[in-house]
């Protein structure tokens, strides 16, 4: 695991929000993207979750996100964070 991906996830969720954002997350272990995701507050709106993931998945465990966020439809509530 080398590769850091950084997610900004809004603080104030709803119940289905924060269900599909522990989805992802869940999603992310099970599939052995990642052992163990971390959380910090980035401000009063925001946390950011990161994880290490291995450098030859990077770009698969961003399209993942990016096609979970869309089917999901949580645009508003969690981006890659750069």
């Amino acid at each position: 695991m080398e590769k850091a991906i950084k997610l900004k996830v809004r603080k104030e969720l709803d119940g289905q929000q924060q269900f599909n954002i522990i989805k992802l997350k869940g999603s992310l272990i099970s599939k052995g993207y990642t052992e163990i995701i971390h959380i910090l507050d980035q401000d009063d709106e925001f946390h950011i979750n990161s994880f290490e993931t291995a450098v030859g998945t990077t770009n698969e465990v961003q399209e993942f996100i990016k096609d979970f966020i869309t089917k999901e439809n949580l645009t508003d509530t969690i981006t890659l964070f750069r």
